[in-house]
């Protein structure tokens, strides 16, 4: 897929990986429905691609509102009459020390990797289903390979999210609906600034969105990047548990 003349959803476009992805696509003659919390960030985005030549919907809501989700979804379709492509880029991974953590805190980090995704896939399968092709790409994390220190509801959660999009890539491939899978790694955007975790292979957000866009025209099933970390990830994934453990370990600070 060429992602020219396109009608995108993009959710999570306020900022980060989000924002920098419409502004790719902005320049390429599509219609962009972008959605996030922040109204004035996405009035100001809707600015932005509009002067770069394509169609802008801005529609302010909480992907943790299942009703609103939805919402989004229909008007985008009552404006440009269908959706092409739809970039699930919801979430966030605080770090999380499960010593020390509550049972609320671990469930409020699935309800926001999670759930916020599931509101938005469920509408968006519905529809392309009406138009009988589509593709559906969700941001999700190389730490859903792994269950990372500090990290470990949001692995858990991304994890949950990769299963569930490898089961949609079987079952709506009858509908002509293809499944991307983003696993990035360390991206440099405000969310994870001062986090307090290491952030090894970091790459700039500009980078990220690049990665993100071709593989998306790709259609490949899973995008995983970068290549270092990838490597990294294959390899813990076939090496001893202990010896995994014993790695990752490094990762913790000392005074955490």
């Amino acid at each position: 897929m060429q992602l020219s003349g396109k009608t995108v959803l993009v959710v999570g476009a306020s900022s980060g990986i989000g924002r920098q992805v419409v502004l790719a696509l902005s320049h390429r003659g599509n219609n962009l429905v972008i959605t996030a919390r922040r109204k004035n960030l996405l009035d100001a985005l809707a600015a932005e691609v509009r002067a770069n030549g394509s169609e802008c919907l801005a529609v302010a809501s909480d992907a943790l509102d299942e009703e609103g989700a939805a919402a989004v979804v229909s008007e985008a379709v009552a404006r440009f009459g269908r959706i092409d492509v739809a970039l699930l880029n919801v979430g966030d991974g605080p770090a999380f020390n499960m010593a020390t953590t509550t049972a609320a805190a671990v469930k409020k980090n699935m309800q926001v990797n999670y759930d916020s995704m599931v509101n938005y896939l469920v509408p968006v399968i519905q529809q392309m289903k009406r138009q009988r092709s589509g593709l559906i790409a969700h941001t999700n994390s190389l730490a859903g390979f792994l269950g990372l220190p500090m990290q470990g509801p949001y692995s858990a959660a991304k994890a949950a999210g990769r299963i569930l999009l490898d089961s949609c890539r079987i079952e709506l491939s009858s509908f002509n609906i293809r499944v991307v899978s983003l696993y990035p790694g360390f991206v440099a955007t405000d969310r994870i600034a001062g986090d307090g975790i290491p952030h090894p292979f970091q790459i700039p957000v500009e980078k990220a969105a690049d990665h993100i866009v071709r593989g998306m025209e790709a259609e490949s099933a899973d995008v995983m990047f970068p290549l270092s970390l990838k490597l990294l990830i294959k390899l813990a994934l076939i090496l001893p548990k202990p010896v995994v453990g014993v790695l990752l370990r490094k990762m913790i600070p000392d005074d955490y």
